[in-house]
Order: structure tokens, then sequence, then C-alpha cells
């Protein structure tokens, strides 16, 4: 597992889905993204994989309707962001739309293996927030939160922030949600936003390498993608 390297610069647009049908059938590992329209979700995966074009950013609310897969350099492992949520001027018959394959994809998605959930980290656990983290601890499902635009804070006032948002967590199991400070803008906090996916994505990901060894293919020929 230690030689299994995940080089998030390598990411690449891979295919969008409405529903979960439509989804990669050959992911073995994967983390999706999660956070209001406005959290800066789209700015969080650009500045992860350092590509400013990879996902999609608007200043149109709920223009990102979609669930957007981006595969990397490891067969099977993916990035995923969600579509966002939060704003009035989306039709309330459109949300309930996303809603539904959101929650399809959250119960149903057997390769997911943690979920970042990006929040502004001067706007914290808004009512969406509070709903992903609710489920993430029933579900047991490992979640990252991520407190984005860190930059618009003095130090000591985005220290406070941390420190309330730890507070603010409901109980849950020990190690099941992390939570760090982060700015796109700076690029401050991107090593450890890397070392908490590779420590998702790794288990899954040697077990796959292991169970198609044993197969006697390669992981390149137990893919489908890659023929």
């Amino acid at each position: 597992m230690s030689d299994l390297h995940i080089n998030f610069r390598q990411a690449s647009f891979l295919i969008s889905a409405s529903k979960l049908k439509q989804c990669p059938q050959d992911s073995h590992a994967e983390i999706a993204f999660a956070g209001r329209s406005n959290a800066g979700k789209s700015s969080a995966i650009n500045a992860l994989t350092r590509n400013p074009r990879l996902a999609r950013t608007s200043k149109t609310p709920g223009r990102t309707q979609l669930l957007n897969f981006f595969s990397l350099n490891v067969p099977g492992a993916l990035l995923v962001d969600l579509p966002g949520y939060g704003y009035a001027k989306v039709p309330l018959a459109m949300q309930k739309e996303w809603q539904k394959h959101l929650n399809d994809y959250l119960e149903n998605r057997d390769p997911l293996c943690g979920i970042v959930l990006v929040t502004d980290i001067r706007h914290p656990m808004k009512e969406f927030d509070k709903m992903i983290i609710d489920w993430c601890i029933a579900s047991e499902l490992p979640l990252h939160i991520l407190l984005t635009k860190a930059d618009k804070l003095k130090r000591n006032a985005m220290m406070n922030a941390l420190r309330e948002a730890k507070k603010s967590l409901p109980k849950h199991p020990d190690d099941l949600i992390t939570l760090q400070a982060f700015s796109a803008t700076k690029g401050d906090g991107l090593p450890e936003l890397e070392r908490q996916l590779v420590s998702l994505m790794k288990p899954l990901l040697a077990q796959n390498i292991e169970t198609t060894a044993e197969q006697g293919q390669t992981p390149a020929e137990s893919d489908p993608g890659s023929q």
C-alpha cells in the first residue's frame, strides 16, 4: 500500500451524471465534495488538483446540476463534485429533484469512501451542512470538513472559528470527522487535505490491486475504462 501514489495534479474530467445509474461502473474508491453553492466547493477542487479550469466555477446560483466525476492517476480512484445547494433563485421543484438524486448517490454508491464538506469559515454549519454531518454519523461514513475562505479572517479569528466549529459538532465516533481551515486562493491547508484524502482512498485501492493480482490481472486490465 505504501507504494500506491495518488497524484491529484493528474486529475482529469471523466463524466457527468444526473442520477446514480449513470455513474461510472469501474470506480473503486471515490471522495465526494459537497457544499452549498456559495461555499467555494469547485474552487477547493481546482486548488487541490492545481487546475483552475477542472471544476466549473460560476457566479450563477445553482449552475452545477450534475454529479461530475474526475479520474486520478490510479485506476478506479475518483473525485466527485456534487451539485451545490442553498440558493433561493433555484426553483423549488429543481432543488427537490437534486436532493433526491443526491440522497440516492449517498445511500447507494458503494465506492464512496468519504465526503469532503465544504463550508465558509465565516458562516459554517448551515442547514445543509448539518444534514450532511448527521447523515455521515448515522452511516458511519468518514467526513472531512473544509472551512474555506480562511484567508478572509485574521489568524486569531480563524483559530476561534475552527474551535467553535469543532465544538458545534454532534457526538460522533472517534476519527469519523476531521476538520481544517482552508484557503483555495492562497493554497493554505492543501497538504493536510491531500493527506486526508489519501488516507481514505488508499485502503480500497490497495484492496482492489490485491484482488486483481490474485485473479492474474493488472489493475489496468480490470478497469473497463482503460480498454
